[in-house]
């Protein structure tokens, strides 16, 4: 779910060829989920799947949207989640809880013949064997992924800060409060986009929001950014406080300034305590251990990851992976890493 802000956030809005020659750390799981929600078909909300049964619509984002990035110069390192918090359990217990009733709402529209693509998507799980899949595709693909230990939108934001990477890449707003000095929303479904519900296409362009900038411009700080966020919901109290949206949480945290009393002026329910949700966000749970090196695409494993182990077809796969290395230069390794090895 994520921090809930973006009616009170500014961002600016720019083409994907902008972003070129840039690091960014994406979101692994925030990815992958738009990609298991998104392709699927528009009636029955079926995911593609492979001969043997398996989901495959990660993968299929994943191939063809890394494709389109590093085409535009963009060199992505996929972060994954590690362990959650202790305090996110119930949060996630719950989730599952919901995705079980989606599925039985799905498997009911499509025996009455009904649309049921809405609750397929709500049904959508993000599974171990996924994970792996998509962490092998990305080492044919020549393309570094980080292991979190805990959360993987405070890891981007670790690496962001530490300028390992020029920004964190995700569709939430969690990495700002984690202190990313950029976030880039919008990578993985820049294009036209279908309205939900609606014969209706708009264009979608990535779009960058500067932490320093918006502190400024929302006149807070960074502390009082975490406590608005608090206030408005987190995955670790989805419910925020009652009656607080952006707006007034944000005329609050101006008026109280600090933690405590901003506390001690709502009603706080939530089982967790906000300063330990706090504490959290201050200081969570990163690793210096990684390495950011883009590697030559292995054509061969890649071509029988996907068309032999997966089904995709061989004539499109072969003609995406000749198009990569046509870009990076008549598709020689020297030739792929002189381009991939550079800052």
């Amino acid at each position: 779910m994520g921090v809930q802000i973006s009616n009170i956030v500014a961002a600016q809005e720019i083409q994907l060829n902008d972003l070129s020659g840039k690091k960014i750390a994406v979101d692994a799981f925030n990815t992958l989920y738009q990609f298991l929600t998104i392709i699927r078909d528009r009636m029955t909300g079926e995911p593609l799947k492979d001969s043997k049964g398996r989901v495959t619509s990660h993968l299929s984002g994943l191939f063809y949207r890394t494709t389109n990035l590093l085409e535009a110069g963009i060199k992505p390192v996929f972060v994954f989640d590690g362990e959650p918090p202790d305090f996110k359990k119930k949060t996630l217990k719950t989730r599952e809880e919901a995705k079980e009733v989606a599925k039985k709402k799905w498997e009911e529209a499509v025996e009455r013949g009904e649309e049921a693509i809405t609750y397929a998507q709500a049904a959508a799980k993000l599974t171990d064997e996924m994970v792996e899949s998509s962490k092998k595709l990305l080492d044919y693909m020549g393309i570094p992924w980080v292991q979190a230990p805990s959360e993987g939108e405070a890891q981007c934001a670790f690496m962001a800060k530490r300028e390992d990477v020029w920004a964190a890449g995700s569709q939430d707003f969690d990495s700002l409060l984690f202190g990313s000095p950029k976030l880039v929303r919008n990578l993985s479904i820049t294009g036209k986009r279908k309205v939900p519900k609606k014969e209706i296409y708009i264009d979608v362009n990535p779009e960058i929001i500067e932490l320093d900038r918006m502190l400024k411009d929302l006149g807070i700080n960074q502390n009082q950014l975490i406590i608005m966020g608090i206030l408005v919901g987190t995955d670790y109290n989805p419910d925020g406080v009652k009656g607080f949206g952006p707006k007034r949480s944000l005329e609050l945290v101006k008026e109280a300034k600090n933690l405590s009393r901003v506390v001690s002026k709502v009603n706080w329910e939530s089982e967790i305590s906000a300063e330990e949700i706090f504490k959290f966000f201050l200081k969570p749970p990163t690793t210096e251990k990684y390495e950011l090196e883009w590697k030559p695409l292995d054509a061969e494993k890649l071509l029988n990851f996907m068309v032999s182990e997966h089904d995709f077809s061989e004539e499109r796969i072969s003609k995406v992976i000749s198009k990569l290395q046509e870009s990076f230069g008549k598709g020689t390794q020297a030739s792929l890493r002189g381009f991939l090895g550079k800052k």
